[in-house]
């Protein structure tokens, strides 16, 4: 008897009312920084201004090419790949361009939609800006060209399984910097 006393006793102080109200759910918190942005170094046949919360790393790629390097954010995870090749006659820059579209529709399998455009910057360079949706390890990528001497690519890289719906905050944010780079360009002559 005693031990069904105990039983009915847990049950009933185990049963009684406790006010459980659910946590809401939760996102991370990113603190994005003010835009401050310095000059690339002039080793590079190009210039332009890049953030100040990117450090310039060498290219890890396979490939080792002079002027290809990664502006990495260490606290968003993000990597912008910056690939520049010099444009020696027509073919070479049609093999660019071809692999620089081969590469973007490479991510067609993940990606919900890859919309295109054509946009004339402030220094009046015209660049082809694709911005790709869906969860694709890439959601933003540019190549720009003088189509005489010039080809610049770059393409925007996490390297986290964060989804990127969550990741919007910070894609928008490095898309402007991005975008800043791009209206800060010019060729070395």
């Amino acid at each position: 008897m005693k031990k069904w006393f105990w039983v009915l006793a847990v049950v009933l102080v185990g049963c009684g009312s406790n006010n459980f109200n659910p946590k809401p759910k939760g996102f991370n918190r990113i603190d994005l920084k003010p835009a401050q942005y310095q000059v690339l170094a002039d080793s590079f046949p190009f210039q332009l201004e890049y953030s100040t919360q990117a450090k310039i790393l060498k290219d890890s790629s396979w490939i080792s090419e002079r002027y290809w390097f990664d502006l990495y954010y260490e606290d968003l995870g993000a990597n912008i790949q910056v690939t520049y090749k010099p444009v020696t006659n027509r073919s070479t820059l049609e093999e660019y361009l071809g692999d620089s579209y081969k590469l973007t529709s490479e991510h067609r399998v993940k990606a919900y939609a890859i919309d295109e455009s054509v946009i004339t910057l402030n220094n009046g360079i015209k660049a082809t800006v694709m911005e790709l949706s869906g969860e694709v390890p890439t959601q933003f990528q540019f190549h720009v060209t003088d189509s005489t001497k010039h080809f610049l690519r770059c393409a925007l890289y996490f390297k986290t399984a964060t989804q990127n719906d969550s990741l919007r905050p910070v894609i928008n944010y490095v898309k402007m910097d991005m975008l800043h780079m791009l209206n800060t360009l010019t060729w070395d002559q």
